[in-house]
């Protein structure tokens, strides 16, 4: 019997930015290392490089990045990654900027900065880094506030006098596609009264907002993408792992140091109820001959609006554990059972089915 493994990946346009991209694409954050405020330990940029052209050779054909991200260093291996890819193998390079590090203190929280002069210097970067002419979609990591990012998830909330107005910001990065810099511009963790406001200075080409059965809570900037022909990728399907079936109470107590989530809420105080909810994946999972991480981002991506999902990977086999998500579909009955699950668990809030 044929099931959604023997199936390639399927791709939808990005809004209209004129990219198909596969229903998953490969998120680089989990690589870039141990030495920073939110890396995720020690990892081995051999196997990290291995990973990303597994899963290229897989059929995902778009890797996203971050400039913040180990400090340039995944920019830098994802740039190895496809150095030796012929063109017409090479997956679309998404990345981000906004997030400003101190290079004599790479262990302080970056700093939210979207100065122009800023944002110039960091797209030269990114382009070095990452061996590229252009990037293909050029993305505002998180609204500029002009203070530090004092844990993923949650900056201060203040706002000083240093920051950059979004649509001084968003001109710049308007001004870069027409440059012929990035192909697209995207807008990441913007709430919709700051994406109506890019609106009408440009186009905003698409959005990237965290969403996984666990965090609910972008349903509404994913409706208004819908609404505005933007396309949608969202982060942390798996909520950092939390819905791979892999995790146990044991296992997160065994988390190294240099793992930003050790002190993160997902995985201490609410921990109970994420991994409950995983554990209510597994019949689902089973039925389908799917893994419990392929059925999380199949709800995902059973979310109307929503393009693809951004998922990580450090090893290649764990690039095998989710492939299968994007030509998976979920049941009504399916979608029933993970909401009542959802419900039951206490896991996170919002809607809880699409």
């Amino acid at each position: 019997m044929a099931t959604h493994h023997d199936h390639p990946i399927p791709t939808l346009p990005l809004g209209t930015t004129g990219m198909d991209i596969s229903r998953v694409g490969f998120g680089s954050w989990a690589v870039s290392g141990s030495n920073w405020t939110f890396g995720w330990g020690d990892t081995d940029d051999d196997e990290s490089v291995a990973a990303i052209r597994h899963a290229v050779a897989s059929g995902v054909n778009w890797i996203d990045t971050a400039a913040v991200y180990g400090l340039g260093h995944s920019e830098e291996l994802v740039g190895r990654a496809i150095a030796g890819l012929p063109a017409s193998e090479r997956p679309y390079v998404f990345t981000k900027v906004g997030l400003v590090w101190d290079p004599a203190d790479p262990t302080a929280a970056p700093r939210r900065i979207m100065k122009p002069e800023s944002v110039r210097r960091e797209v030269e970067d990114s382009l070095r880094r990452l061996g590229v002419e252009h990037i293909d979609l050029y993305q505002v990591h998180w609204p500029d506030t002009g203070e530090s990012l004092e844990y993923v998830g949650q900056g201060s909330g203040a706002v000083s006098p240093n920051a950059t107005p979004l649509e001084e910001y968003w001109q710049v990065m308007a001004d870069l596609r027409a440059e012929g810099k990035v192909r697209a511009i995207g807008l990441s963790n913007h709430t919709p009264d700051l994406l109506d406001r890019a609106e009408k200075v440009a186009h905003v080409d698409a959005v990237q907002p965290p969403f996984s059965a666990i965090n609910r809570s972008a349903a509404d900037e994913i409706a208004w993408a819908a609404a505005h022909g933007t396309g949608v990728i969202v982060y942390s399907p798996l909520q950092s792992g939390l819905l791979t079936g892999t995790f146990s109470a044991e296992r997160v107590a065994g988390l190294p140091a240099g793992d930003w989530r050790t002190a993160h809420a997902d995985f201490t105080t609410r921990l109970d109820a994420n991994l409950r909810l995983a554990e209510a994946l597994r019949p689902v999972a089973a039925r389908h001959g799917a893994t419990v991480a392929e059925v999380a981002i199949a709800w995902v991506l059973a979310w109307p609006g929503i393009t693809g999902a951004i998922v990580g990977a450090r090893r290649p086999a764990q690039v095998d554990g989710w492939t299968g998500a994007g030509a998976l579909e979920l049941t009504p009955a399916d979608l029933d059972e993970i909401a009542a699950a959802i419900t039951t668990s206490g896991a996170g809030t919002g809607p809880a089915r699409p």
